[in-house]
């Protein structure tokens, strides 16, 4: 029974982060399909870097974490995008504005840790 609960709980934190994220990087993605990669450049590697890099963070990555293929790797990139934003992006923003980006990149941490998972296809 615990199992059960463990890899439910797992199973419903991996879709239902990753569904959250994907929201925020859909439109970030068609923007780099439609080639306007004019983005905020945080790290200083340029915008469409940038803007690529975020995409394939936040709608990207998250699909392979839904499915649970490769899930440890793929939460690397969620969890560099959300850092990233909260200390960098929203730096001297007030935290009730980081906030989002914090929750994102501790559940991502999480999943990295605890992995997929049985309901998976990396079924760990």
């Amino acid at each position: 029974m615990k199992s059960l609960l463990l890899n439910m709980g797992l199973l419903i934190l991996r879709i239902g982060f990753s569904i959250g994220l994907i929201t925020h990087g859909y439109g970030k993605f068609l923007r780099v399909l439609d080639q306007n990669f004019k983005f905020r450049d945080p790290i200083g590697i340029g915008d469409a870097p940038s803007l690529i890099l975020a995409s394939f963070g936040e709608f990207i990555a998250p699909i392979f974490i839904i499915i649970g293929w490769k899930t440890r790797f793929f939460t690397i990139f969620p969890a560099l995008t959300m850092l990233i934003a909260f200390a960098v992006v929203h730096d001297g923003d007030p935290f009730s504005k980081k906030e989002k980006s914090l929750m994102y990149l501790i559940t991502f941490i999480v999943i990295y840790f605890m992995g997929p998972g049985k309901y998976s296809i990396d079924k760990q």
